[in-house]
């Protein structure tokens, strides 16, 4: 018994170590991406007009939804696949290149009728060259499960960045060539293909096509309802967009949509990189057996709330600070929005983990209803917020239902699928109280201090400094404090 109580401990802390190494290259990358793509944007902002941009943002509308639903969820089943790699390749390859060629047709088909419903018909040829880019996500699909299922995140990050290289390449090459908006769709092609070569090469998949008929099943049994529970996810991150803008028009929708674009800084760097190592992570320690994952879910909630709460409580309580230093004055009717919209994204980064969990368990089914459940109730909820109190009153009705109606969903999907709530709820007990003193002190400092860029250092550096404090065992920053001090003695 006690060896396999050593077994099972060092299994467990193997897959730690291998997601906490993926983790860090997801990290890492997103960060590189989003820092290049910052400086992308400010050099064609230079070289093409407004018009430009509107008319690629009509085009990636559409294909930011497609992306959801691209592959029938064959990566998340590919990863979560219990058993060898090699057996379900060859039938989930076929899968997804059905899926997404089958899509493709579609917007092929309807490209100018939405261009024209959007008001530029301008846009069907670039939403046709842009939908390009995800059949070719559904040709390396497989492989890029491949590689998240074994943790090598660092070969995607390495596929990715080069092409994001290519893309930028491209588009400013063409942009400065008088491309217009097209410059933007050959661009991200380009930085597709590349990517997609590359992913082929790095997985070590034999390429082979097959079909069998009962893992087909299995798969899509599996990727459907995941499937359709990330559009419906992809929905909920827009639906508030348009009832803002019907109910109260282009310039309150604006300092919304400031307010929303800031509050997805987290999930945009850190969700991404998390649902990268998540779903591999708890799937192999879903074949260990529930201790596993349950130690999993123990290790992985606090370690995400010590990550998102204490940005969130900045944005919760400095938002004025935030958004003048960032924006200036004029933009300061976003921060009542922020408020309640940092609330809503911690609940969304919650959400993301517990959707992997429930993923890893194969409980698809379950995330769908509660994502179809959410979206259900927030349509009217926004309906009525912004009615009744404008910009604000949308985002409160979005955090409400989010801590009202999503979470408590969530922890009865949990407890049906034998992980027990109390797991989380106690993982987030000590980020919580470490948040809510945090959120005392910014409020009480930012009261005696003047000034945005003041505010965020005093007022958010000293709430930040005593999250840490609370939260991080006293053992571990004791370690901490030795480790500076050792390598302050070696220089």
């Amino acid at each position: 018994m006690a060896g396999e109580g050593r077994e099972f401990v060092s299994e467990v802390g193997d897959i730690g170590r291998k997601a906490g190494r993926g983790l860090r290259w997801s990290l890492l990358g997103n960060l590189v991406m989003k820092a290049g793509s910052f400086g992308m944007s400010l050099i064609l902002a230079r070289l093409l007009v407004p018009e430009d941009f509107g008319v690629f943002a009509i085009a990636l509308a559409a294909t930011q939804f497609v992306i959801y639903i691209n592959d029938a969820g064959v990566i998340a089943a590919t990863v979560q696949w219990r058993g060898r790699l090699e057996e379900i390749a060859p039938t989930a390859t076929v899968v997804a290149i059905l899926s997404s060629c089958a899509l493709y047709g579609v917007f092929w088909v309807i490209a100018p009728f939405y261009a024209s419903l959007a008001g530029s018909e301008d846009a069907t040829w670039v939403i046709r060259i842009l939908m390009a880019t995800n059949v070719v996500y559904g040709l390396t699909a497989v492989r890029s499960a491949a590689l998240m299922r074994r943790f090598e995140q660092d070969k995607l990050a390495w596929a990715n960045l080069a092409g994001f290289v290519a893309n930028a390449s491209v588009s400013i090459t063409l942009a400065a060539n008088g491309a217009g908006a097209y410059s933007f769709a050959w661009g991200q092609l380009s930085g597709g293909v590349l990517t997609g070569v590359l992913v082929v090469a790095l997985a070590r998949i034999k390429i082979e096509l097959g079909f069998d008929r009962v893992r087909a099943v299995r798969l899509l049994r599996f990727g459907l309802p995941l499937c359709v529970s990330l559009g419906i996810e992809g929905l909920l991150l827009n639906v508030d967009s348009v009832i803002v803008g019907d109910a109260l028009g282009p310039v309150w929708l604006g300092f919304y949509l400031l307010a929303f674009n800031i509050s997805s800084w987290v999930p945009g760097l850190i969700g991404t990189a998390v649902r990268y190592v998540a779903l591999p992570s708890f799937s192999r320690l879903a074949e260990e057996g529930g201790p596993a994952l349950r130690d999993g879910v123990r290790q992985a909630v606090p370690l995400l709330a010590g990550m998102v709460l204490p940005i969130a409580v900045l944005m919760g309580t400095l938002a004025p600070a935030v958004v003048e230093f960032l924006y200036g004055a004029n933009w300061l009717p976003a921060a009542q929005v922020l408020r309640f919209l940092a609330i809503v994204m911690a609940v969304r980064m919650l959400t993301l983990l517990i959707t992997d969990i429930l993923a890893a368990l194969g409980r698809t089914k379950a995330t769908m209803w509660v994502n179809l459940s959410w979206a259900v109730a927030l349509v009217p909820a926004l309906m009525a917020g912004a009615r009744l109190d404008g910009i604000q009153g949308a985002a409160v009705a979005h955090a409400v239902v989010a801590v009202v109606v999503a979470l408590p969903l969530l922890g009865v999907a949990l407890h049906r699928s034998g992980v027990p709530v109390a797991l989380v709820g106690a993982g987030l007990a000590r980020p919580l109280l470490g948040a809510a003193v945090a959120g005392l002190v910014m409020v009480a400092l930012s009261l005696v201090v003047d000034g945005a860029f003041t505010e965020l250092c005093v007022a958010g550096g000293a709430g930040l400094l005593l999250f840490l404090l609370v939260v991080v065992p006293r053992a571990e920053l004791m370690r901490l404090v030795r480790q500076r001090r050792a390598t302050h003695a070696r220089l």
